[in-house]
Protein backbone atom coordinates (compact mmCIF):
# COMPACT_ATOMS: atom_id res chain seq x y z
CA UNK A 1 0.00 0.00 0.00
CA UNK A 2 1.03 3.61 -0.85
CA UNK A 3 0.33 5.21 1.96
CA UNK A 4 2.08 2.88 5.18
CA UNK A 5 3.04 4.11 8.03
CA UNK A 6 6.30 2.82 9.39
CA UNK A 7 7.84 3.22 12.62
CA UNK A 8 8.62 6.53 13.43
CA UNK A 9 5.81 7.51 11.22
CA UNK A 10 7.39 7.49 7.61
CA UNK A 11 3.90 8.28 5.39
CA UNK A 12 5.03 7.74 1.93
CA UNK A 13 3.39 10.23 0.01
CA UNK A 14 0.41 10.69 -2.42
CA UNK A 15 -0.93 9.80 -5.28
CA UNK A 16 -2.36 6.45 -4.07
CA UNK A 17 -1.68 3.04 -4.61
CA UNK A 18 -0.60 2.11 -7.97
CA UNK A 19 -3.86 -0.05 -9.46
CA UNK A 20 -2.98 -1.69 -12.46
CA UNK A 21 0.30 0.07 -13.51
CA UNK A 22 2.53 -1.04 -15.86
CA UNK A 23 5.94 -0.19 -14.48
CA UNK A 24 5.82 3.18 -14.96
CA UNK A 25 8.82 5.37 -13.95
CA UNK A 26 12.24 5.75 -15.60
CA UNK A 27 12.49 8.99 -15.48
CA UNK A 28 14.17 11.41 -18.01
CA UNK A 29 17.38 13.70 -16.45
CA UNK A 30 16.72 17.16 -15.98
CA UNK A 31 18.23 17.88 -19.33
CA UNK A 32 16.21 21.16 -20.21
CA UNK A 33 18.36 23.74 -19.72
CA UNK A 34 17.28 27.13 -20.44
CA UNK A 35 18.15 28.97 -23.75
CA UNK A 36 19.46 32.55 -23.98
CA UNK A 37 16.92 34.80 -24.96
CA UNK A 38 18.61 37.05 -27.77
CA UNK A 39 17.16 39.93 -29.30
CA UNK A 40 18.67 39.42 -32.68
CA UNK A 41 17.40 36.06 -33.43
CA UNK A 42 13.70 36.67 -35.25
CA UNK A 43 13.27 33.42 -36.24
CA UNK A 44 10.88 31.15 -33.97
CA UNK A 45 13.18 28.98 -32.01
CA UNK A 46 12.36 25.07 -30.28
CA UNK A 47 12.85 25.47 -26.67
CA UNK A 48 11.65 23.05 -24.07
CA UNK A 49 8.72 23.45 -21.67
CA UNK A 50 11.06 24.85 -18.75
CA UNK A 51 12.54 27.50 -20.93
CA UNK A 52 9.21 28.52 -22.63
CA UNK A 53 8.08 29.29 -18.75
CA UNK A 54 10.52 31.38 -18.04
CA UNK A 55 10.95 33.60 -20.86
CA UNK A 56 7.08 34.08 -20.83
CA UNK A 57 7.74 35.47 -17.23
CA UNK A 58 9.77 37.56 -18.35
CA UNK A 59 7.59 38.49 -21.85
CA UNK A 60 4.23 38.69 -20.21
CA UNK A 61 4.32 41.24 -18.07
CA UNK A 62 6.17 43.73 -20.71
CA UNK A 63 3.24 43.45 -22.91
CA UNK A 64 0.47 44.70 -20.48
CA UNK A 65 -2.91 44.74 -21.95
CA UNK A 66 -1.70 43.63 -25.67
CA UNK A 67 -0.97 40.42 -24.07
CA UNK A 68 -4.05 37.65 -24.67
CA UNK A 69 -2.42 34.54 -23.02
CA UNK A 70 -0.11 32.32 -24.37
CA UNK A 71 0.81 28.09 -24.76
CA UNK A 72 3.10 25.66 -25.62
CA UNK A 73 3.20 24.06 -28.89
CA UNK A 74 4.76 20.76 -28.00
CA UNK A 75 5.26 19.36 -31.29
CA UNK A 76 7.03 22.56 -32.47
CA UNK A 77 8.54 23.24 -29.17
CA UNK A 78 7.70 26.54 -29.64
CA UNK A 79 6.10 29.33 -27.41
CA UNK A 80 2.59 30.71 -28.93
CA UNK A 81 1.99 34.13 -27.41
CA UNK A 82 -1.33 35.92 -28.39
CA UNK A 83 -0.77 39.79 -29.17
CA UNK A 84 -4.21 42.08 -29.46
CA UNK A 85 -3.85 45.31 -31.75
CA UNK A 86 -0.15 46.39 -31.04
CA UNK A 87 2.31 45.38 -34.47
CA UNK A 88 5.19 46.60 -31.75
CA UNK A 89 3.91 43.91 -29.35
CA UNK A 90 4.23 41.49 -32.29
CA UNK A 91 7.98 42.51 -33.09
CA UNK A 92 8.80 42.25 -29.02
CA UNK A 93 7.22 39.05 -28.91
CA UNK A 94 9.22 38.15 -31.79
CA UNK A 95 12.31 39.26 -31.38
CA UNK A 96 12.62 36.64 -28.45
CA UNK A 97 12.08 33.56 -30.30
CA UNK A 98 8.32 32.94 -29.93
CA UNK A 99 5.71 32.90 -32.06
CA UNK A 100 4.04 36.34 -32.11
CA UNK A 101 -0.16 35.47 -32.80
CA UNK A 102 -2.47 37.98 -34.05
CA UNK A 103 -5.88 37.65 -31.64
CA UNK A 104 -9.08 39.14 -31.39
CA UNK A 105 -10.17 39.03 -27.89
CA UNK A 106 -8.33 40.71 -25.33
CA UNK A 107 -8.18 39.20 -21.93
CA UNK A 108 -10.40 42.16 -20.10
CA UNK A 109 -12.61 40.87 -22.76
CA UNK A 110 -12.68 37.22 -21.99
CA UNK A 111 -12.99 37.88 -18.56
CA UNK A 112 -15.59 40.41 -18.59
CA UNK A 113 -17.61 37.28 -20.56
CA UNK A 114 -16.83 34.75 -17.88
CA UNK A 115 -18.26 37.40 -15.62
CA UNK A 116 -21.37 37.32 -17.77
CA UNK A 117 -21.33 33.65 -17.53
CA UNK A 118 -21.17 33.57 -13.63
CA UNK A 119 -24.07 35.59 -13.50
CA UNK A 120 -25.92 33.71 -16.20
CA UNK A 121 -25.02 30.59 -16.58
CA UNK A 122 -24.02 28.73 -13.21
CA UNK A 123 -25.92 25.99 -13.53
CA UNK A 124 -25.01 22.26 -12.18
CA UNK A 125 -23.49 20.25 -15.21
CA UNK A 126 -21.38 23.57 -16.63
CA UNK A 127 -18.12 24.65 -16.83
CA UNK A 128 -15.44 26.91 -18.25
CA UNK A 129 -12.25 27.92 -18.81
CA UNK A 130 -10.14 30.26 -21.16
CA UNK A 131 -8.90 28.33 -24.21
CA UNK A 132 -5.63 30.93 -25.42
CA UNK A 133 -5.48 28.58 -28.42
CA UNK A 134 -8.27 29.28 -29.84
CA UNK A 135 -8.40 32.50 -27.80
CA UNK A 136 -12.18 31.99 -26.25
CA UNK A 137 -13.92 30.54 -23.41
CA UNK A 138 -14.70 26.94 -23.89
CA UNK A 139 -18.05 25.85 -22.11
CA UNK A 140 -18.48 22.51 -21.54
CA UNK A 141 -21.87 20.89 -20.57
CA UNK A 142 -22.58 17.24 -19.32
CA UNK A 143 -25.43 14.91 -19.95
CA UNK A 144 -27.69 16.42 -17.53
CA UNK A 145 -27.91 19.78 -19.00
CA UNK A 146 -31.44 19.39 -21.03
CA UNK A 147 -34.35 21.32 -22.11
CA UNK A 148 -34.47 24.91 -20.34
CA UNK A 149 -31.54 24.35 -18.80
CA UNK A 150 -29.39 23.87 -22.34
CA UNK A 151 -31.55 26.57 -23.82
CA UNK A 152 -30.19 28.96 -20.69
CA UNK A 153 -26.76 28.06 -21.07
CA UNK A 154 -26.72 28.97 -25.09
CA UNK A 155 -28.75 32.38 -24.47
CA UNK A 156 -26.04 32.98 -21.87
CA UNK A 157 -23.39 32.16 -24.45
CA UNK A 158 -24.97 33.66 -27.67
CA UNK A 159 -24.86 36.72 -25.82
CA UNK A 160 -21.23 37.29 -25.36
CA UNK A 161 -21.01 37.88 -29.37
CA UNK A 162 -19.73 36.12 -31.95
CA UNK A 163 -16.05 34.32 -31.39
CA UNK A 164 -16.27 34.62 -27.18
CA UNK A 165 -17.25 31.25 -26.21
CA UNK A 166 -17.90 27.97 -27.65
CA UNK A 167 -20.05 24.53 -26.31
CA UNK A 168 -18.88 21.36 -26.08
CA UNK A 169 -21.29 18.68 -25.21
CA UNK A 170 -19.28 16.05 -22.31
CA UNK A 171 -21.04 12.51 -22.86
CA UNK A 172 -20.24 12.39 -18.44
CA UNK A 173 -21.53 13.88 -15.25
CA UNK A 174 -19.76 16.09 -13.20
CA UNK A 175 -19.00 15.47 -9.77
CA UNK A 176 -16.46 15.13 -7.37
CA UNK A 177 -14.52 11.81 -7.09
CA UNK A 178 -15.33 10.74 -3.64
CA UNK A 179 -15.98 7.22 -3.40
CA UNK A 180 -13.13 4.76 -4.06
CA UNK A 181 -9.38 5.31 -3.52
CA UNK A 182 -6.27 4.33 -2.31
CA UNK A 183 -5.31 6.44 0.40
CA UNK A 184 -7.70 7.56 3.48
CA UNK A 185 -10.58 6.44 4.31
CA UNK A 186 -13.40 9.14 6.70
CA UNK A 187 -16.77 9.10 7.13
CA UNK A 188 -17.50 5.91 5.00
CA UNK A 189 -15.64 8.11 2.35
CA UNK A 190 -12.38 7.18 0.73
CA UNK A 191 -10.08 9.51 -1.01
CA UNK A 192 -6.63 10.30 -1.92
CA UNK A 193 -4.20 11.49 -0.54
CA UNK A 194 -2.37 14.49 -2.79
CA UNK A 195 0.97 15.88 -1.27
CA UNK A 196 3.05 15.56 2.04
CA UNK A 197 2.76 19.26 3.64
CA UNK A 198 4.96 20.95 6.83
CA UNK A 199 2.53 23.48 8.30
CA UNK A 200 3.41 27.17 9.06
CA UNK A 201 3.77 25.85 12.78
CA UNK A 202 6.41 22.82 11.53
CA UNK A 203 3.84 20.06 11.75
CA UNK A 204 3.49 17.34 8.91
CA UNK A 205 0.31 16.97 7.20
CA UNK A 206 -0.98 16.30 3.94
CA UNK A 207 -3.18 18.26 1.38
CA UNK A 208 -6.05 16.65 -0.37
CA UNK A 209 -9.44 17.59 -1.99
CA UNK A 210 -11.47 19.97 0.02
CA UNK A 211 -14.56 17.90 -0.64
CA UNK A 212 -12.92 14.93 1.12
CA UNK A 213 -12.19 17.37 4.07
CA UNK A 214 -15.84 18.48 4.79
CA UNK A 215 -16.54 14.96 4.14
CA UNK A 216 -15.20 13.83 7.10
CA UNK A 217 -12.99 15.68 10.28
CA UNK A 218 -10.65 12.46 10.69
CA UNK A 219 -8.86 10.01 8.48
CA UNK A 220 -7.19 6.56 8.12
CA UNK A 221 -5.41 4.91 6.31
CA UNK A 222 -7.47 1.85 6.91
CA UNK A 223 -11.55 1.48 5.90
CA UNK A 224 -13.03 1.73 9.90
CA UNK A 225 -8.80 1.83 10.56
CA UNK A 226 -7.96 4.12 14.08
CA UNK A 227 -7.63 7.71 12.81
CA UNK A 228 -3.97 9.38 11.70
CA UNK A 229 -4.93 12.61 10.54
CA UNK A 230 -7.46 15.04 11.71
CA UNK A 231 -8.32 18.07 9.02
CA UNK A 232 -7.44 21.93 9.87
CA UNK A 233 -8.73 23.58 7.08
CA UNK A 234 -11.24 22.60 4.17
CA UNK A 235 -12.70 25.01 1.12
CA UNK A 236 -15.63 23.58 -0.97
CA UNK A 237 -17.80 24.24 -2.62
CA UNK A 238 -16.06 28.44 -3.48
CA UNK A 239 -13.01 29.45 -4.27
CA UNK A 240 -10.92 26.11 -4.65
CA UNK A 241 -11.12 22.45 -3.74
CA UNK A 242 -8.37 21.54 -1.07
CA UNK A 243 -7.86 20.81 2.13
CA UNK A 244 -5.66 20.45 4.69
CA UNK A 245 -5.48 17.25 7.41
CA UNK A 246 -2.34 17.18 9.73
CA UNK A 247 -0.98 13.97 11.13
CA UNK A 248 -2.41 12.89 14.55
CA UNK A 249 1.52 11.81 15.60
CA UNK A 250 4.14 14.35 15.45
CA UNK A 251 6.81 12.40 14.73
CA UNK A 252 5.29 11.54 11.41
CA UNK A 253 7.84 11.67 8.72
CA UNK A 254 5.69 12.55 5.42
CA UNK A 255 8.63 12.73 2.63
CA UNK A 256 7.92 15.02 -0.49
CA UNK A 257 7.30 11.87 -2.13
CA UNK A 258 4.98 10.47 -4.94
CA UNK A 259 4.48 6.58 -5.45
CA UNK A 260 4.12 5.55 -8.84
CA UNK A 261 3.71 1.88 -8.19
CA UNK A 262 5.35 -1.32 -8.83
CA UNK A 263 7.55 0.05 -5.73
CA UNK A 264 9.29 2.82 -7.73
CA UNK A 265 8.40 6.61 -6.38
CA UNK A 266 9.15 10.23 -7.93
CA UNK A 267 10.72 12.90 -5.48
CA UNK A 268 8.63 16.30 -5.30
CA UNK A 269 11.57 18.79 -5.84
CA UNK A 270 8.88 22.04 -5.55
CA UNK A 271 5.61 23.38 -6.75
CA UNK A 272 4.55 24.62 -9.95
CA UNK A 273 1.38 26.30 -12.19
CA UNK A 274 -0.19 24.36 -14.57
CA UNK A 275 0.19 25.39 -18.42
CA UNK A 276 -1.92 25.01 -21.54
CA UNK A 277 -0.58 22.31 -23.88
CA UNK A 278 1.38 20.64 -20.92
CA UNK A 279 1.64 17.50 -20.08
CA UNK A 280 1.08 16.15 -16.63
CA UNK A 281 0.59 12.84 -14.83
CA UNK A 282 -1.98 11.93 -11.99
CA UNK A 283 -1.62 9.44 -9.27
CA UNK A 284 -4.74 8.25 -8.08
CA UNK A 285 -6.03 4.86 -5.59
CA UNK A 286 -8.48 3.87 -7.51
CA UNK A 287 -6.90 4.58 -11.52
CA UNK A 288 -3.32 4.65 -10.10
CA UNK A 289 -0.59 6.38 -12.99
CA UNK A 290 -2.17 8.22 -15.56
CA UNK A 291 -1.54 10.89 -17.79
CA UNK A 292 -2.75 13.86 -20.21
CA UNK A 293 -2.91 17.53 -21.27
CA UNK A 294 -3.69 21.17 -19.54
CA UNK A 295 -6.71 21.96 -21.33
CA UNK A 296 -7.53 25.11 -19.63
CA UNK A 297 -7.11 27.40 -16.82
CA UNK A 298 -8.81 29.31 -14.06
CA UNK A 299 -12.11 27.10 -14.77
CA UNK A 300 -15.04 27.45 -12.95
CA UNK A 301 -17.05 24.03 -12.29
CA UNK A 302 -20.87 23.84 -11.38
CA UNK A 303 -20.83 20.63 -9.41
CA UNK A 304 -24.11 19.32 -7.67
CA UNK A 305 -23.15 20.60 -4.84
CA UNK A 306 -21.64 23.93 -5.26
CA UNK A 307 -19.81 25.51 -7.89
CA UNK A 308 -15.55 25.95 -7.43
CA UNK A 309 -13.99 28.42 -9.26
CA UNK A 310 -9.99 28.56 -10.09
CA UNK A 311 -9.52 25.21 -10.96
CA UNK A 312 -7.06 23.26 -13.74
CA UNK A 313 -8.98 21.72 -16.65
CA UNK A 314 -7.58 18.59 -18.00
CA UNK A 315 -7.78 15.45 -20.14
CA UNK A 316 -6.28 12.95 -18.07
CA UNK A 317 -8.97 10.57 -16.87
CA UNK A 318 -9.89 9.94 -13.17
CA UNK A 319 -12.45 7.95 -11.40
CA UNK A 320 -14.16 7.86 -7.75
CA UNK A 321 -11.60 7.14 -5.15
CA UNK A 322 -8.67 9.26 -7.28
CA UNK A 323 -10.25 12.92 -5.34
CA UNK A 324 -7.98 14.82 -3.54
CA UNK A 325 -4.78 12.66 -5.62
CA UNK A 326 -1.83 14.07 -7.01
CA UNK A 327 -1.01 15.92 -10.26
CA UNK A 328 2.92 16.70 -11.16
CA UNK A 329 5.36 16.50 -13.72
CA UNK A 330 7.83 14.38 -14.82
CA UNK A 331 10.90 16.72 -13.24
CA UNK A 332 8.91 16.34 -9.49
CA UNK A 333 7.11 19.43 -9.79
CA UNK A 334 3.30 19.64 -7.79
CA UNK A 335 0.74 21.16 -10.00
CA UNK A 336 -2.26 20.56 -8.77
CA UNK A 337 -4.95 17.99 -6.86
CA UNK A 338 -8.16 15.76 -7.92
CA UNK A 339 -11.07 17.67 -7.63
CA UNK A 340 -13.66 15.97 -9.90
CA UNK A 341 -14.99 15.66 -13.73
CA UNK A 342 -16.81 13.92 -16.01
CA UNK A 343 -16.05 10.44 -17.80
CA UNK A 344 -13.60 7.75 -16.35
CA UNK A 345 -10.09 6.17 -17.95
CA UNK A 346 -12.33 3.90 -19.79
CA UNK A 347 -14.44 6.58 -22.26
CA UNK A 348 -12.23 9.04 -21.49
CA UNK A 349 -13.55 12.78 -20.00
CA UNK A 350 -12.26 16.16 -18.80
CA UNK A 351 -10.81 16.15 -15.11
CA UNK A 352 -10.76 19.36 -12.42
CA UNK A 353 -7.59 19.92 -10.46
CA UNK A 354 -6.99 22.23 -7.47
CA UNK A 355 -3.84 24.07 -8.08
CA UNK A 356 -0.86 23.37 -5.60
CA UNK A 357 -0.11 26.68 -5.22
CA UNK A 358 -3.32 28.69 -4.07
CA UNK A 359 -3.75 25.39 -1.62
CA UNK A 360 -0.52 25.85 0.01
CA UNK A 361 -0.62 30.00 0.16
CA UNK A 362 -4.51 29.48 1.61
CA UNK A 363 -3.37 27.18 4.42
CA UNK A 364 -0.01 28.62 5.05
CA UNK A 365 1.91 25.35 4.45
CA UNK A 366 4.99 24.50 1.94
CA UNK A 367 6.01 20.90 0.34
CA UNK A 368 9.06 20.09 1.44
CA UNK A 369 10.94 21.36 4.45
CA UNK A 370 11.54 25.01 3.17
CA UNK A 371 10.17 25.60 -0.30
CA UNK A 372 6.74 26.13 -0.36
CA UNK A 373 6.85 27.91 -3.19
CA UNK A 374 10.14 26.39 -4.67
CA UNK A 375 9.87 26.04 -8.07
CA UNK A 376 9.27 29.22 -8.89
CA UNK A 377 10.14 32.61 -7.95
CA UNK A 378 7.63 34.97 -7.15
CA UNK A 379 5.10 34.21 -9.68
CA UNK A 380 5.33 37.34 -11.14
CA UNK A 381 3.52 37.68 -14.22
CA UNK A 382 2.64 34.32 -13.87
CA UNK A 383 -0.56 34.18 -12.07
CA UNK A 384 -3.50 35.56 -14.42
CA UNK A 385 -5.98 35.39 -13.54
CA UNK A 386 -8.02 33.23 -15.46
CA UNK A 387 -10.91 35.00 -17.25
CA UNK A 388 -12.73 31.92 -16.35
CA UNK A 389 -13.58 31.71 -13.02
CA UNK A 390 -13.56 34.05 -11.25
CA UNK A 391 -11.29 35.65 -9.00
CA UNK A 392 -10.56 32.72 -7.20
CA UNK A 393 -9.09 34.31 -4.52
CA UNK A 394 -7.48 36.92 -5.64
CA UNK A 395 -4.20 35.41 -5.60
CA UNK A 396 -5.26 33.95 -8.94
CA UNK A 397 -4.47 37.60 -10.46
CA UNK A 398 -1.77 38.14 -9.31
CA UNK A 399 0.61 38.66 -12.33
CA UNK A 400 -1.86 40.42 -14.27
CA UNK A 401 0.14 39.02 -17.08
CA UNK A 402 -0.71 35.74 -17.57
CA UNK A 403 -4.26 36.07 -17.28
CA UNK A 404 -6.52 33.41 -18.45
CA UNK A 405 -5.74 31.76 -20.26
CA UNK A 406 -1.74 31.54 -20.48
CA UNK A 407 -1.02 33.02 -17.67
CA UNK A 408 2.43 33.62 -17.10
CA UNK A 409 4.62 30.72 -16.00
CA UNK A 410 5.12 32.69 -12.46
CA UNK A 411 6.89 29.53 -12.15
CA UNK A 412 6.02 28.69 -9.07
CA UNK A 413 4.16 28.81 -6.78
CA UNK A 414 6.05 31.65 -4.82
CA UNK A 415 2.93 34.14 -5.26
CA UNK A 416 0.82 31.83 -4.26
CA UNK A 417 -2.41 32.35 -6.10
CA UNK A 418 -1.51 34.15 -8.88
CA UNK A 419 0.69 31.84 -9.59
CA UNK A 420 -1.31 29.35 -10.08
CA UNK A 421 -3.11 31.28 -13.20
CA UNK A 422 0.09 31.05 -14.63
CA UNK A 423 -0.69 28.06 -16.29
CA UNK A 424 -1.43 29.04 -19.11
CA UNK A 425 2.24 31.06 -19.42
CA UNK A 426 3.13 27.76 -17.82
CA UNK A 427 1.82 27.17 -20.46
CA UNK A 428 4.79 27.74 -21.64
CA UNK A 429 5.28 24.46 -19.96
CA UNK A 430 5.35 25.01 -16.32
CA UNK A 431 8.82 23.99 -16.00
CA UNK A 432 6.89 20.58 -16.56
CA UNK A 433 8.53 19.40 -19.69
CA UNK A 434 5.68 19.31 -21.62
CA UNK A 435 6.46 19.38 -24.28
CA UNK A 436 9.17 16.78 -24.43
CA UNK A 437 7.27 14.48 -22.91
CA UNK A 438 4.25 15.04 -24.77
CA UNK A 439 5.08 12.65 -27.23
CA UNK A 440 4.68 9.60 -25.14
CA UNK A 441 4.84 8.35 -22.35
CA UNK A 442 7.07 5.43 -22.96
CA UNK A 443 10.58 7.71 -22.46
CA UNK A 444 8.87 8.52 -19.13
CA UNK A 445 6.18 7.33 -17.24
CA UNK A 446 4.52 4.58 -18.76
CA UNK A 447 0.76 4.99 -18.85
CA UNK A 448 -1.69 2.72 -16.77
CA UNK A 449 -2.95 -0.27 -18.28
CA UNK A 450 -5.80 -2.19 -18.60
Amino acid sequence: MSHRRIPKRKAVLAGAGAVGIAAAAVLLPHANASQSDSGADAAPRAMSAASAQDLLSRLGPELGDAYAGAYYDAGKKQLVVNVVGDDDAMDQVNETGAVARSVENSMGELKAAASTLAAQATIPGTAWAVDPRTNQILVTADRTVLGARWDKLESAVGSLGSGTARIKKSAGEFRTFLEGGDAVFGGGARCSLGFNVTTQDGAPGFLTAGHCGVAAEQWSEDANGAPIGTVQAATFPGDGDFALVTYDDPATQAPSTVDLGNGQTLDIVGVGDAAVGQQVFRMGSTTGLDDGQVTGLNATVNYPEGTVTGLIQTDVCAEPGDSGGAMFTREGLAIGLTSGGSGDCTSGGETFFQPVTTALAAVGAQIGSGAGGAGGGDGAGAGDPGAGAGDGGGAQDAGGANDAGAGDPGAGAGDGGGAQDAGDANDAGAGNGAGDAQDGGEDGFARRQG
